[in-house]
């Protein structure tokens, strides 16, 4: 029998980043609605990427949210040069610089990709900076591929 393999590696690694974004989001309860309502926002948004006049790269989703155990905001957003040409049903915004913990994984082990960057974090004396401009991201390299490298960003307190 041949051996599964997956491209999801489950590195971590502390990261900076800025973003500046566009897109649009989705509100709905959690954790019921979710993971579906987060692929309903992703399916709507990729129809309408060509609208998005200076994006970074049009496979680049970045997923950005904020949740807590009532209700959950989820965007399905492309990095930009500059917050301009904001089509109408969309939003712009900047997100600081950041340290992030990072790990890399796939769209299909999502689930055990944030089980390993908690016990990272934990392992490593790191802890979950919430909101304070903050956002936890998933960011999703689009390949057409059934299985999909994504990354995991989550704020961390310095």
């Amino acid at each position: 029998m041949m051996e599964v393999t997956s491209i999801a590696t489950f590195e971590c690694e502390i990261v900076s980043k800025e973003f500046k974004l566009i897109g649009q989001s989705i509100t709905a309860n959690y954790p019921q609605s979710f993971p579906n309502a987060a692929i309903e926002v992703q399916v709507e948004f990729l129809k309408k990427v060509d609208e998005i006049k200076n994006c970074k790269n049009k496979k680049v989703l970045l997923s950005p949210y904020m949740c807590n155990d009532i209700m959950a905001t989820y965007f399905a957003c492309l990095e930009v040069e500059e917050i301009a040409d904001v089509p109408e049903d969309m939003v712009g915004f900047a997100i600081p610089l950041m340290k992030y913990a990072k790990v890399s994984c796939s769209n299909k082990t999502i689930d055990k990709g944030y089980s390993k960057i908690f016990e990272w974090m934990g392992e490593n004396g790191y802890s979950q900076k919430w909101y304070d401009k903050s956002f936890p991201i998933e960011i999703y390299y689009l390949e057409g591929a059934e299985e999909e490298i994504v990354e995991i960003l989550i704020p961390i307190n310095e």
